[in-house]
Protein backbone atom coordinates (compact mmCIF):
# COMPACT_ATOMS: atom_id res chain seq x y z
CA UNK A 1 0.00 0.00 0.00
CA UNK A 2 1.63 3.78 -1.47
CA UNK A 3 -0.19 6.59 1.21
CA UNK A 4 0.80 8.65 -1.94
CA UNK A 5 -2.38 7.88 -3.32
CA UNK A 6 -4.65 9.22 -0.40
CA UNK A 7 -6.59 12.21 -1.35
CA UNK A 8 -5.62 14.23 1.83
CA UNK A 9 -7.51 17.27 0.32
CA UNK A 10 -10.61 16.10 0.92
CA UNK A 11 -12.42 18.38 3.86
CA UNK A 12 -12.80 16.31 6.32
CA UNK A 13 -15.93 18.97 7.65
CA UNK A 14 -18.02 17.18 5.07
CA UNK A 15 -17.98 14.24 6.99
CA UNK A 16 -21.35 13.20 8.83
CA UNK A 17 -20.77 11.49 12.11
CA UNK A 18 -23.89 9.83 12.30
CA UNK A 19 -23.28 6.13 12.44
CA UNK A 20 -19.03 6.97 13.08
CA UNK A 21 -17.20 5.06 15.09
CA UNK A 22 -14.18 6.16 16.98
CA UNK A 23 -11.24 3.84 17.54
CA UNK A 24 -8.57 4.43 19.98
CA UNK A 25 -5.36 2.15 18.57
CA UNK A 26 -3.18 0.65 20.86
CA UNK A 27 0.84 0.00 19.88
CA UNK A 28 0.62 -3.66 19.13
CA UNK A 29 -2.06 -3.03 16.83
CA UNK A 30 0.22 -1.10 14.31
CA UNK A 31 3.54 -2.89 15.59
CA UNK A 32 1.47 -6.36 14.26
CA UNK A 33 -0.08 -4.61 10.69
CA UNK A 34 0.84 -1.50 9.71
CA UNK A 35 -2.01 -0.97 7.44
CA UNK A 36 -4.49 -1.19 10.31
CA UNK A 37 -4.47 2.63 9.78
CA UNK A 38 -6.53 2.14 6.43
CA UNK A 39 -8.73 -1.17 7.96
CA UNK A 40 -11.38 0.92 9.47
CA UNK A 41 -13.26 2.31 6.48
CA UNK A 42 -15.34 4.98 6.98
CA UNK A 43 -14.70 5.05 11.47
CA UNK A 44 -12.06 7.52 12.71
CA UNK A 45 -8.79 6.31 14.13
CA UNK A 46 -7.23 8.21 17.32
CA UNK A 47 -3.84 8.06 18.20
CA UNK A 48 -3.00 8.84 22.00
CA UNK A 49 0.49 10.50 22.23
CA UNK A 50 2.04 7.36 24.34
CA UNK A 51 1.49 5.29 21.38
CA UNK A 52 4.01 7.39 19.39
CA UNK A 53 6.53 7.38 22.12
CA UNK A 54 5.81 3.40 22.27
CA UNK A 55 6.71 3.41 17.96
CA UNK A 56 9.78 5.40 18.51
CA UNK A 57 11.00 3.19 21.26
CA UNK A 58 10.69 0.12 18.69
CA UNK A 59 11.80 1.77 15.72
CA UNK A 60 15.25 0.12 15.94
CA UNK A 61 16.66 -3.11 14.97
CA UNK A 62 16.05 -5.74 11.78
CA UNK A 63 13.20 -7.57 13.96
CA UNK A 64 10.04 -7.99 11.74
CA UNK A 65 8.53 -5.62 14.37
CA UNK A 66 11.12 -2.52 13.69
CA UNK A 67 10.32 -3.08 10.26
CA UNK A 68 6.36 -2.51 10.93
CA UNK A 69 7.66 0.26 13.74
CA UNK A 70 9.23 2.30 10.95
CA UNK A 71 6.38 1.23 8.16
CA UNK A 72 3.67 3.02 10.22
CA UNK A 73 6.31 6.13 10.97
CA UNK A 74 6.47 6.49 6.77
CA UNK A 75 2.50 6.52 6.11
CA UNK A 76 2.02 9.23 9.55
CA UNK A 77 4.61 11.37 7.86
CA UNK A 78 3.35 10.87 4.47
CA UNK A 79 0.20 11.78 6.00
CA UNK A 80 1.03 14.85 8.04
CA UNK A 81 3.19 16.43 5.05
CA UNK A 82 1.74 19.82 3.93
CA UNK A 83 -0.78 19.95 6.93
CA UNK A 84 -0.68 22.60 9.70
CA UNK A 85 -1.79 22.20 13.37
CA UNK A 86 -5.11 23.08 12.75
CA UNK A 87 -5.75 20.67 10.26
CA UNK A 88 -3.96 17.78 12.39
CA UNK A 89 -6.59 18.79 14.97
CA UNK A 90 -9.65 18.84 12.71
CA UNK A 91 -8.58 15.09 11.84
CA UNK A 92 -6.74 14.12 8.24
CA UNK A 93 -8.76 12.25 5.72
CA UNK A 94 -8.09 8.71 5.80
CA UNK A 95 -9.21 6.21 3.30
CA UNK A 96 -9.90 2.92 3.70
CA UNK A 97 -7.81 0.36 2.22
CA UNK A 98 -10.27 -1.07 -0.65
CA UNK A 99 -10.94 2.33 -1.59
CA UNK A 100 -7.39 2.71 -1.53
CA UNK A 101 -6.55 -0.07 -3.97
CA UNK A 102 -8.97 0.67 -6.06
CA UNK A 103 -8.64 4.11 -6.52
CA UNK A 104 -11.86 5.11 -5.45
CA UNK A 105 -11.54 8.68 -4.78
CA UNK A 106 -15.83 8.95 -3.82
CA UNK A 107 -16.21 5.63 -1.04
CA UNK A 108 -16.50 6.85 2.57
CA UNK A 109 -13.68 8.48 4.32
CA UNK A 110 -12.85 8.24 8.03
CA UNK A 111 -10.51 10.58 9.81
CA UNK A 112 -7.04 10.06 11.86
CA UNK A 113 -6.90 12.10 14.88
CA UNK A 114 -3.88 12.56 17.02
CA UNK A 115 -4.32 13.30 20.63
CA UNK A 116 -2.89 17.28 21.02
CA UNK A 117 -3.90 17.82 24.36
CA UNK A 118 -3.87 15.98 28.06
CA UNK A 119 -6.63 14.43 28.95
CA UNK A 120 -9.26 15.90 31.44
CA UNK A 121 -10.35 12.38 32.77
CA UNK A 122 -8.51 11.17 35.94
CA UNK A 123 -7.30 7.55 36.46
CA UNK A 124 -9.37 5.70 38.46
CA UNK A 125 -7.66 4.80 41.78
CA UNK A 126 -7.89 1.26 40.99
CA UNK A 127 -5.45 1.38 38.24
CA UNK A 128 -2.25 2.14 40.17
CA UNK A 129 0.79 3.81 38.42
CA UNK A 130 1.53 5.77 35.07
CA UNK A 131 2.05 3.04 33.23
CA UNK A 132 1.56 2.87 28.82
CA UNK A 133 -1.81 0.77 29.06
CA UNK A 134 -2.91 2.96 31.80
CA UNK A 135 -2.61 6.46 29.79
CA UNK A 136 -4.11 4.54 26.78
CA UNK A 137 -7.34 4.08 29.04
CA UNK A 138 -7.29 7.62 30.51
CA UNK A 139 -7.34 8.84 27.24
CA UNK A 140 -9.80 6.74 25.78
CA UNK A 141 -12.09 7.43 28.77
CA UNK A 142 -11.52 11.17 28.23
CA UNK A 143 -12.70 10.55 24.54
CA UNK A 144 -15.51 8.71 25.83
CA UNK A 145 -16.73 11.97 28.08
CA UNK A 146 -16.20 14.43 25.32
CA UNK A 147 -18.20 12.63 22.35
CA UNK A 148 -20.96 10.96 24.31
CA UNK A 149 -22.81 10.57 21.28
CA UNK A 150 -20.10 8.44 19.52
CA UNK A 151 -19.39 4.81 20.22
CA UNK A 152 -15.27 4.76 21.68
CA UNK A 153 -13.69 1.30 21.33
CA UNK A 154 -10.47 0.50 22.34
CA UNK A 155 -8.59 -1.72 20.04
CA UNK A 156 -5.70 -3.87 21.41
CA UNK A 157 -4.14 -7.28 20.94
CA UNK A 158 -3.22 -7.51 24.04
CA UNK A 159 -5.68 -9.56 26.36
CA UNK A 160 -4.74 -8.14 29.51
CA UNK A 161 -5.15 -4.51 28.29
CA UNK A 162 -8.87 -5.44 27.31
CA UNK A 163 -9.54 -7.10 30.58
CA UNK A 164 -8.47 -3.86 32.60
CA UNK A 165 -10.78 -2.23 29.84
CA UNK A 166 -13.75 -3.89 30.76
CA UNK A 167 -12.98 -3.64 34.20
CA UNK A 168 -13.52 -0.04 34.22
CA UNK A 169 -16.47 0.50 31.22
CA UNK A 170 -14.42 1.13 28.55
CA UNK A 171 -15.41 -0.97 25.45
CA UNK A 172 -12.46 -2.65 23.60
CA UNK A 173 -12.24 -5.08 20.42
CA UNK A 174 -9.59 -7.31 19.72
CA UNK A 175 -7.89 -6.28 15.83
CA UNK A 176 -9.46 -8.97 13.65
CA UNK A 177 -8.42 -7.40 10.12
CA UNK A 178 -5.81 -9.81 9.98
CA UNK A 179 -8.11 -13.07 10.65
CA UNK A 180 -8.28 -15.57 7.71
CA UNK A 181 -11.46 -17.81 9.07
CA UNK A 182 -13.88 -17.72 11.89
CA UNK A 183 -13.36 -20.66 13.24
CA UNK A 184 -10.10 -23.21 12.33
CA UNK A 185 -12.62 -26.27 11.83
CA UNK A 186 -13.22 -24.37 8.20
CA UNK A 187 -9.77 -24.71 7.34
CA UNK A 188 -9.71 -26.58 3.70
CA UNK A 189 -8.09 -30.18 4.79
CA UNK A 190 -6.96 -31.31 1.31
CA UNK A 191 -9.06 -33.92 1.05
CA UNK A 192 -12.45 -34.79 0.73
CA UNK A 193 -14.88 -38.92 1.11
CA UNK A 194 -16.60 -39.56 -1.71
CA UNK A 195 -20.38 -41.05 -1.57
CA UNK A 196 -20.57 -44.85 -0.97
CA UNK A 197 -22.62 -44.88 -4.57
CA UNK A 198 -20.25 -42.08 -6.17
CA UNK A 199 -19.89 -44.60 -9.46
CA UNK A 200 -23.49 -44.64 -9.81
CA UNK A 201 -24.11 -40.91 -9.71
CA UNK A 202 -21.20 -39.71 -11.99
CA UNK A 203 -19.78 -42.78 -13.75
CA UNK A 204 -22.49 -42.91 -16.45
CA UNK A 205 -20.36 -40.97 -19.02
CA UNK A 206 -16.77 -41.88 -17.83
CA UNK A 207 -13.90 -41.28 -20.19
CA UNK A 208 -10.81 -43.27 -18.60
CA UNK A 209 -7.24 -43.07 -20.47
CA UNK A 210 -3.20 -43.30 -19.38
CA UNK A 211 -0.90 -40.97 -19.55
CA UNK A 212 2.78 -41.56 -19.10
CA UNK A 213 2.20 -44.03 -16.77
CA UNK A 214 -0.72 -42.34 -14.87
CA UNK A 215 -4.40 -43.22 -15.12
CA UNK A 216 -7.03 -40.27 -15.89
CA UNK A 217 -10.90 -40.08 -15.31
CA UNK A 218 -13.28 -37.82 -16.72
CA UNK A 219 -16.61 -37.60 -14.64
CA UNK A 220 -19.74 -35.59 -14.35
CA UNK A 221 -21.82 -35.32 -11.56
CA UNK A 222 -23.13 -33.04 -8.97
CA UNK A 223 -20.45 -33.54 -6.41
CA UNK A 224 -17.53 -32.38 -8.48
CA UNK A 225 -19.07 -28.58 -8.30
CA UNK A 226 -17.08 -29.03 -4.73
CA UNK A 227 -14.04 -30.19 -5.67
CA UNK A 228 -10.45 -28.33 -5.70
CA UNK A 229 -7.33 -28.62 -8.27
CA UNK A 230 -4.88 -31.28 -6.58
CA UNK A 231 -7.84 -32.03 -3.66
CA UNK A 232 -7.45 -35.75 -2.84
CA UNK A 233 -10.60 -38.19 -2.87
CA UNK A 234 -11.39 -41.34 -1.53
CA UNK A 235 -13.94 -43.69 -0.50
CA UNK A 236 -15.46 -44.58 2.94
CA UNK A 237 -13.52 -47.32 4.55
CA UNK A 238 -10.67 -47.31 2.21
CA UNK A 239 -12.90 -49.58 0.08
CA UNK A 240 -12.28 -48.07 -3.20
CA UNK A 241 -9.40 -46.57 -5.18
CA UNK A 242 -8.04 -43.02 -4.33
CA UNK A 243 -7.89 -39.92 -6.60
CA UNK A 244 -6.60 -36.27 -6.93
CA UNK A 245 -8.51 -33.85 -9.02
CA UNK A 246 -6.58 -32.89 -12.06
CA UNK A 247 -9.32 -30.43 -13.84
CA UNK A 248 -12.34 -28.82 -13.07
CA UNK A 249 -14.77 -28.80 -16.32
CA UNK A 250 -17.95 -26.76 -16.19
CA UNK A 251 -19.52 -29.77 -15.61
CA UNK A 252 -17.34 -32.32 -14.19
CA UNK A 253 -13.29 -33.21 -13.06
CA UNK A 254 -10.64 -34.97 -14.59
CA UNK A 255 -8.87 -37.30 -12.15
CA UNK A 256 -5.99 -39.11 -11.86
CA UNK A 257 -4.87 -42.26 -9.46
CA UNK A 258 -2.66 -41.57 -7.24
CA UNK A 259 0.28 -43.50 -6.22
CA UNK A 260 -0.49 -46.30 -3.13
CA UNK A 261 3.28 -45.29 -0.75
CA UNK A 262 1.84 -47.49 1.73
CA UNK A 263 3.29 -50.72 0.68
CA UNK A 264 5.13 -52.81 -2.19
CA UNK A 265 7.51 -51.52 -4.22
CA UNK A 266 6.48 -47.79 -4.21
CA UNK A 267 8.53 -46.12 -1.07
CA UNK A 268 10.30 -42.77 -1.32
CA UNK A 269 13.63 -42.73 0.32
CA UNK A 270 13.00 -45.99 2.03
CA UNK A 271 9.72 -44.71 3.52
CA UNK A 272 6.15 -46.02 3.24
CA UNK A 273 3.11 -44.21 4.01
CA UNK A 274 1.33 -45.26 7.04
CA UNK A 275 -1.59 -43.96 6.79
CA UNK A 276 -3.71 -42.56 4.23
CA UNK A 277 -3.36 -38.87 4.89
CA UNK A 278 0.80 -39.69 4.87
CA UNK A 279 0.19 -41.63 1.22
CA UNK A 280 -1.45 -38.19 -0.14
CA UNK A 281 1.58 -35.77 1.28
CA UNK A 282 3.91 -37.72 -0.74
CA UNK A 283 1.60 -37.78 -3.64
CA UNK A 284 1.99 -33.60 -3.14
CA UNK A 285 6.00 -33.82 -2.46
CA UNK A 286 6.39 -36.47 -4.97
CA UNK A 287 4.89 -34.26 -7.98
CA UNK A 288 7.01 -32.13 -10.02
CA UNK A 289 3.61 -29.98 -11.03
CA UNK A 290 3.30 -29.09 -7.32
CA UNK A 291 5.26 -25.77 -6.62
CA UNK A 292 3.99 -24.93 -2.75
CA UNK A 293 2.95 -27.83 -0.19
CA UNK A 294 1.66 -27.02 2.98
CA UNK A 295 0.98 -29.74 5.81
CA UNK A 296 -0.58 -29.40 9.04
CA UNK A 297 -0.38 -32.03 12.02
CA UNK A 298 0.27 -32.87 15.57
CA UNK A 299 3.35 -34.10 16.38
CA UNK A 300 4.21 -37.17 15.54
CA UNK A 301 2.21 -37.43 12.35
CA UNK A 302 5.12 -38.08 10.32
CA UNK A 303 5.49 -34.40 8.71
CA UNK A 304 9.33 -33.58 8.66
CA UNK A 305 10.37 -37.10 7.88
CA UNK A 306 8.20 -37.16 4.95
CA UNK A 307 9.10 -34.35 3.50
CA UNK A 308 13.13 -34.91 3.94
CA UNK A 309 12.53 -38.06 2.40
CA UNK A 310 11.00 -36.31 -0.58
CA UNK A 311 13.36 -34.00 -0.71
CA UNK A 312 16.33 -36.44 -0.36
CA UNK A 313 14.52 -39.00 -3.36
CA UNK A 314 13.97 -35.48 -5.60
CA UNK A 315 17.83 -34.33 -4.81
CA UNK A 316 20.06 -37.20 -4.84
CA UNK A 317 17.88 -39.74 -6.62
CA UNK A 318 16.37 -37.59 -9.77
CA UNK A 319 18.84 -34.87 -9.55
CA UNK A 320 15.35 -32.37 -9.73
CA UNK A 321 16.63 -30.05 -6.75
CA UNK A 322 20.50 -29.15 -6.19
CA UNK A 323 20.18 -28.83 -2.54
CA UNK A 324 17.84 -29.30 0.32
CA UNK A 325 17.51 -25.60 2.77
CA UNK A 326 15.85 -26.52 6.07
CA UNK A 327 14.74 -23.25 7.92
CA UNK A 328 12.12 -22.56 10.99
CA UNK A 329 11.42 -19.38 13.25
CA UNK A 330 13.63 -19.23 16.32
CA UNK A 331 10.84 -18.85 19.31
CA UNK A 332 11.78 -20.72 21.80
CA UNK A 333 9.63 -22.83 24.31
CA UNK A 334 11.11 -22.04 27.62
CA UNK A 335 13.94 -19.98 28.94
CA UNK A 336 16.08 -18.63 25.70
CA UNK A 337 19.86 -19.75 25.94
CA UNK A 338 21.10 -16.86 25.40
CA UNK A 339 23.76 -16.01 22.67
CA UNK A 340 25.15 -19.00 20.46
CA UNK A 341 28.18 -18.75 18.86
CA UNK A 342 30.00 -19.65 15.60
CA UNK A 343 28.74 -19.48 11.59
CA UNK A 344 25.17 -19.30 10.84
CA UNK A 345 24.56 -22.73 10.41
CA UNK A 346 25.94 -23.63 13.63
CA UNK A 347 24.01 -20.93 15.45
CA UNK A 348 20.74 -22.88 13.57
CA UNK A 349 21.74 -26.39 14.54
CA UNK A 350 20.23 -26.42 18.20
CA UNK A 351 16.62 -25.25 16.57
CA UNK A 352 17.45 -28.10 14.23
CA UNK A 353 16.95 -31.04 16.28
CA UNK A 354 13.78 -32.76 13.98
CA UNK A 355 16.35 -32.55 11.03
CA UNK A 356 18.90 -35.28 12.91
CA UNK A 357 15.98 -36.73 14.41
CA UNK A 358 14.78 -37.71 10.90
CA UNK A 359 17.99 -37.90 9.35
CA UNK A 360 18.88 -40.53 11.77
CA UNK A 361 15.44 -42.61 10.84
CA UNK A 362 15.62 -42.05 6.99
CA UNK A 363 20.12 -43.14 7.13
CA UNK A 364 19.99 -45.85 10.10
CA UNK A 365 19.30 -49.52 8.74
CA UNK A 366 19.59 -52.39 11.82
CA UNK A 367 22.71 -53.81 9.80
CA UNK A 368 24.61 -50.56 9.15
CA UNK A 369 27.62 -49.92 10.90
CA UNK A 370 29.25 -46.90 12.48
CA UNK A 371 31.23 -45.91 9.80
CA UNK A 372 28.22 -46.70 7.19
CA UNK A 373 26.16 -44.28 8.82
CA UNK A 374 28.72 -41.58 9.13
CA UNK A 375 29.76 -42.04 5.81
CA UNK A 376 26.10 -41.41 4.51
CA UNK A 377 25.61 -38.49 7.41
CA UNK A 378 28.33 -36.66 5.60
CA UNK A 379 27.06 -37.09 2.40
CA UNK A 380 23.61 -35.54 3.31
CA UNK A 381 25.54 -33.10 5.04
CA UNK A 382 27.41 -31.94 1.57
CA UNK A 383 23.29 -31.74 0.49
CA UNK A 384 21.32 -30.28 3.29
CA UNK A 385 21.76 -26.89 4.28
CA UNK A 386 20.58 -25.27 7.55
CA UNK A 387 19.46 -21.76 7.10
CA UNK A 388 18.14 -18.60 9.56
CA UNK A 389 15.02 -17.30 8.29
CA UNK A 390 16.60 -13.57 9.43
CA UNK A 391 19.04 -13.72 6.35
CA UNK A 392 15.89 -14.29 3.78
CA UNK A 393 15.63 -11.22 2.23
CA UNK A 394 16.95 -10.46 -0.70
CA UNK A 395 18.07 -14.12 -1.35
CA UNK A 396 16.45 -16.11 -4.47
CA UNK A 397 16.86 -19.98 -4.15
CA UNK A 398 17.14 -21.98 -7.46
CA UNK A 399 16.50 -25.56 -7.66
CA UNK A 400 16.37 -25.74 -4.37
CA UNK A 401 13.58 -27.81 -2.44
CA UNK A 402 12.92 -25.80 0.93
CA UNK A 403 11.44 -26.91 4.15
CA UNK A 404 10.06 -24.10 6.25
CA UNK A 405 9.66 -25.77 9.80
CA UNK A 406 7.55 -25.07 12.89
CA UNK A 407 5.55 -22.46 10.26
CA UNK A 408 2.67 -21.94 12.44
CA UNK A 409 4.80 -18.89 13.88
CA UNK A 410 5.23 -17.05 11.35
CA UNK A 411 3.19 -13.96 10.35
CA UNK A 412 1.56 -13.60 6.78
CA UNK A 413 4.25 -11.20 5.64
CA UNK A 414 6.70 -12.99 6.65
CA UNK A 415 5.55 -15.92 5.19
CA UNK A 416 5.13 -13.96 2.08
CA UNK A 417 8.91 -12.86 2.41
CA UNK A 418 10.10 -16.49 2.33
CA UNK A 419 7.98 -17.89 -0.39
CA UNK A 420 8.91 -15.02 -2.76
CA UNK A 421 12.68 -16.15 -2.13
CA UNK A 422 11.85 -19.28 -4.40
CA UNK A 423 13.16 -19.22 -7.70
CA UNK A 424 12.64 -21.14 -11.11
CA UNK A 425 12.98 -25.08 -10.45
CA UNK A 426 12.25 -24.36 -6.36
CA UNK A 427 9.79 -26.42 -4.33
CA UNK A 428 8.65 -24.75 -1.03
CA UNK A 429 6.91 -26.94 1.88
CA UNK A 430 5.78 -25.82 5.01
CA UNK A 431 5.46 -27.42 7.98
CA UNK A 432 3.32 -26.48 11.12
CA UNK A 433 0.96 -27.44 14.01
CA UNK A 434 -1.21 -24.56 14.50
CA UNK A 435 -1.73 -25.62 18.09
CA UNK A 436 2.11 -25.13 19.37
CA UNK A 437 1.94 -21.20 18.49
CA UNK A 438 4.58 -19.56 20.22
CA UNK A 439 4.70 -16.07 18.53
CA UNK A 440 3.37 -13.15 21.01
CA UNK A 441 -0.57 -12.16 19.32
CA UNK A 442 -0.30 -14.88 16.68
CA UNK A 443 -3.28 -17.30 16.81
CA UNK A 444 -4.43 -20.10 15.19
CA UNK A 445 -6.82 -17.85 12.36
CA UNK A 446 -4.12 -15.55 11.88
CA UNK A 447 -1.17 -17.34 11.92
CA UNK A 448 0.59 -17.10 8.03
CA UNK A 449 0.35 -21.07 7.86
CA UNK A 450 -3.23 -20.55 7.61
CA UNK A 451 -3.15 -17.56 5.25
CA UNK A 452 -1.39 -19.65 2.31
CA UNK A 453 -3.76 -22.77 2.96
CA UNK A 454 -6.17 -20.58 2.37
CA UNK A 455 -5.57 -18.36 -0.46
CA UNK A 456 -3.30 -20.88 -2.15
CA UNK A 457 -5.72 -23.92 -2.20
CA UNK A 458 -7.57 -22.76 -5.81
CA UNK A 459 -4.07 -22.59 -7.51
CA UNK A 460 -2.97 -25.58 -9.95
CA UNK A 461 0.51 -25.55 -8.98
CA UNK A 462 -0.30 -25.97 -5.05
CA UNK A 463 -1.48 -28.71 -2.29
CA UNK A 464 -2.12 -29.45 1.01
CA UNK A 465 -3.16 -32.27 3.78
CA UNK A 466 -3.81 -32.15 6.92
CA UNK A 467 -2.20 -35.16 8.79
CA UNK A 468 -4.43 -36.97 11.59
CA UNK A 469 -3.12 -39.63 12.96
CA UNK A 470 0.22 -39.59 14.88
CA UNK A 471 2.26 -42.65 13.59
CA UNK A 472 5.65 -41.92 16.47
CA UNK A 473 4.39 -44.07 18.99
CA UNK A 474 1.70 -45.18 21.21
CA UNK A 475 3.01 -43.11 24.40
CA UNK A 476 3.32 -40.00 21.81
CA UNK A 477 -0.23 -40.22 20.73
CA UNK A 478 -1.85 -40.88 23.65
CA UNK A 479 -0.46 -37.95 25.62
CA UNK A 480 -1.32 -35.64 22.49
CA UNK A 481 -4.60 -36.78 22.46
CA UNK A 482 -4.97 -36.29 26.56
CA UNK A 483 -2.64 -33.55 27.22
Amino acid sequence: MTVSKLPLDKPPAEMPLAGKRLFVLDTNVLMHDPTALFRFEEHDIFLPMVVLEELDAGKKGLTETARNVRQVSRFLDELLRDHDHAEIEHGLSLPSAAANISGDSEGSYGRLFFQTQPPTAALPELLPGNKPDNSILVTTLDLKTKHPDRQVTLVSKDINLRIKAAAIGVQSEDYSNDKVLDDLDLLYTGYSMLDTDFWDSHGQEMDSWQEADHTYYRVQGPQSADWIKNQFLYFPDNSGPEFTVREQEEDGAVLELITDYRSGKHSVWGIHARNQEQNFALNLLMDPEIDFVTLLGAAGTGKTLLALAAGLAQTLDDSRFREIIMTRVTVPVGEDIGFLPGTEEEKMTPWMGALMDNLEVLTGTPESSDWERAAANDLLAKRIKIRSMNFMRGRTFLNRFLIVDEAQNLTPKQMKTLITRAGPGSKVVCLGNLSQIDTPYLTETTSGLTTVVDRFRHWAHAGHVTLARGERSRLAAYASSKL
